[in-house]
């Protein structure tokens, strides 16, 4: 048995669409925007720098020189 039913998409429907945003709402916000990326990519890179240091002086220094 099959089954046609119409599908409308959740977009289609106004309520679910934001309202138009001015030009100087829309410059404040870009203003700032990049702050919150860049933040976020500082503190992953200084955590996978800060396990790289981890491994470094725990691992490979408690062995010794090789050679």
């Amino acid at each position: 048995m099959e089954l046609h039913e119409s599908h409308q998409s959740a977009a289609a429907d106004k309520e679910h669409v934001a309202a138009p945003v001015g030009a100087a709402t829309a410059a404040e916000a870009l203003e700032r925007g990049p702050i919150g990326a860049l933040t976020v990519s500082v503190i992953a890179v200084g955590l996978l720098f800060l396990g790289w240091m981890l491994f470094y002086f725990l691992l490979f220094m408690g062995r010794g020189p090789v050679g």
